[in-house]
């Protein structure tokens, strides 16, 4: 394999790349993926050390830009650590002590877009990440999620039409614009 500098994600690179000038030039934009899907700073690190582990062994055989290989075993080891049983959490007799509210994070209160996500189902998570967070086309989403492009798009649209009714993102604000009380805000 020949060292070459890694290209921004969607440009086809010509020469092979060496793992580690991937993993060092990359690693942190798969972090983040890793992150958006998983929601937990431990969990998505584990998730793209597996990720990395299992594209090592495949290294050899991959053609052209890694990236989309690599972020398709990311979001394939995802789904496969949601279809485990264990998901480790453990059942205590006692709950633990809640912390104490200070208000410094009031205005995430109502508006949480990490609560909302959470609540998707896995793929439609995966799709969302990938087209809003990651920025790719509908045909990336469906090469890199192995289906097709219908799929991603109801699958977009059924994690919008949740997002719109989720009660994390609803307004507190009750107050309609058109009456007079809206008009004088």
């Amino acid at each position: 394999m020949t060292t070459m500098r890694v290209e921004p994600a969607g440009v086809p690179m010509t020469d092979r790349v060496d793992f580690d000038d991937f993993v060092a030039a990359r690693s942190g934009g798969l972090l983040r993926t890793a992150y958006l899907l998983t929601h937990d700073h431990a969990l998505a690190e584990d998730l793209l050390q597996t990720a990395l582990t299992k594209a090592w062994f495949a290294w050899s055989r991959i053609d052209g830009n890694p990236e989309p290989y690599i972020r398709k075993i990311l979001v394939n080891t995802y789904a496969t650590w949601w279809r485990r049983k264990w998901n480790g959490e453990l059942a205590t007799e006692e709950l633990p002590e809640r912390s104490v509210h200070d208000g410094s994070d009031a205005a995430g209160d109502s508006h949480d877009l990490w609560q909302a996500m959470e609540r998707l189902p896995r793929r439609q998570r995966a799709v969302v990440v990938l087209r809003y967070f990651e920025d790719l086309s509908e045909a990336d989403t469906a090469d890199l999620l192995g289906c097709s492009r219908g799929t991603v798009k109801s699958q977009l649209s059924k994690a919008l039409a949740k997002l719109r009714i989720d009660p994390a993102l609803a307004s507190t604000d009750t107050t309609d614009p058109t009456t007079d009380e809206g008009a004088q805000r």
